[in-house]
Order: C-alpha cells, then sequence, then structure tokens
C-alpha cells in the first residue's frame, strides 16, 4: 500500500513567459486524506561550467540579475535549448559568454536544483578550454581568476550563486581543481 502513495490527482502547467511556468499538483498523501495543493516553477534544464584556461585560470562572468536588482559574479552558464544536449549548450555557452572554445568537457553531474519548488535539471559541467577565440557576449563582462581569488568573491559575497558554488564544489569532488584554494592558508575552511 505505502508504495501507491502519495498519489498526484491533478496537475495543471501556467506558462507565464517563454522561460518560466508554474506547475500546480494536487497530491492525496494517503488514503481518504484531504488532497494538498503545491506549485512549483518550470523551467528549461540549465548549465553552469567550471573551465580552466591552459594558464590555470577560471572563466567566470559578471552581469545584471533583475531578480536581485544587482550585478553579480557568475560561472558562465545558460539554459539548454529544446533539442541541444547538455554538454553542446555547455560548449556553446562557454563560448558565448567567454570568448573561449571547449577542448575537453567533462561532466559533473546533473542535479536538481530546488526539490521544493523547481522542476528542472542542473547539467554541471568541467572544461578544459583553448586559447581565447572570441569577443564575450556585449551584456556580460568576462573576468579570468585564481581558485583563491574565486574563493575571495565567495566569502566577500559578491560571487553568490548557491548553484555555482555547488558546480565548483563537484569540479573539486571529481580532482579537476584543488579545492585546498578555498581554505584560507590552505588550511581547513573557516566560517
Amino acid at each position: 500500500m505505502a508504495e501507491d502513495w502519495p498519489k498526484i490527482k491533478t496537475r495543471r502547467t501556467t506558462t507565464i513567459s517563454p522561460w518560466v511556468a508554474i506547475i500546480e499538483r494536487e497530491v492525496e498523501f494517503a488514503p481518504g486524506a484531504a488532497a494538498e495543493f503545491y506549485h512549483a516553477v518550470g523551467q528549461q534544464d540549465y548549465i553552469a561550467i567550471v573551465a580552466r584556461t591552459p594558464d590555470d585560470k577560471i572563466p567566470i562572468v559578471r552581469q545584471y540579475r533583475p531578480a536581485l536588482e544587482r550585478f553579480t559574479w557568475e560561472l558562465p552558464a545558460g539554459l539548454v535549448e529544446k533539442g541541444e544536449a547538455p554538454a553542446e549548450t555547455c560548449k556553446r555557452e562557454l563560448l558565448e559568454e567567454t570568448g573561449f572554445s571547449a577542448l575537453a568537457v567533462h561532466a559533473l553531474g546533473n542535479y536538481s536544483p530546488c526539490t521544493a519548488r523547481l522542476s528542472n535539471r542542473l547539467h554541471s559541467f568541467f572544461v578544459e578550454t583553448g586559447a581565447r577565440a572570441e569577443a564575450a557576449e556585449a551584456a556580460i563582462e568576462p573576468k579570468l581568476v585564481t581558485a583563491a581569488e574565486l574563493a575571495a568573491l565567495i566569502r566577500s559575497g559578491e560571487f553568490v550563486l548557491q548553484l555555482h558554488i555547488g558546480a565548483i564544489l563537484l569540479a573539486g569532488l571529481r580532482g579537476h581543481i584543488d579545492l585546498a584554494a578555498f581554505s584560507p592558508a590552505g588550511g581547513p575552511a573557516k566560517d
């Protein structure tokens, strides 16, 4: 009996824009229990890129985020287009946002960005880049940083996107970057 519950009684999707939908689910948690309504934000899957240039720098980008009403530093990232494989999105977005081409793309995994409110997936990648091939998008300011400089931006609150901090951790856990650079003086991390 337990595997039969909870049950989705109804599901309704309301499209808000080409990028966002609201998904309403009526959920019954046990036989005879009153159904409850839950809402989620529906979006396309997106990708986050932890990249390393031939001179051991990490490309990051600064852009204005209306949701926060300020500029933030982030990893190169973007929405997966319909019919596009996430690894192809990774290559395209890295080139568009930083001007760097991808020589080798390593999947770090795909995860749920927020199990309570978002229905999409975040695909994270580590990329070994070639030389800078072209200029970045006009609305995006790329910057090359060392791992220690990136750690300082995270600590200062200038790099605030938790999903991208998670991608950095995944790159470290898979041996692509040295997480010791994110600890003060190379020692254990402190609050």
